[in-house]
């Protein structure tokens, strides 16, 4: 449910592939630089170890 392109009956995001993968991309993102699991208590990205700080809107537009 957190990516709302894929739960509405129009998806106005996905009428061609390049805007529905940028949706995604962008969604996987955000979940993976800038939540905060309970569980682990920090983003996956930095219990991977890819990262150690939270993401940004500057990272993110830089490397879109």
């Amino acid at each position: 449910m957190g990516l709302r392109c894929f739960t509405r009956l129009k998806n106005v995001l996905s009428e061609n592939w390049e805007n529905h993968l940028a949706s995604v991309a962008v969604w996987y993102y955000l979940y993976n630089s800038w939540r905060i699991h309970k569980s682990i208590r920090m983003t996956p990205a930095m219990a991977a170890g890819i990262a150690d700080h939270f993401g940004s809107v500057r990272e993110l537009l830089e490397t879109a």
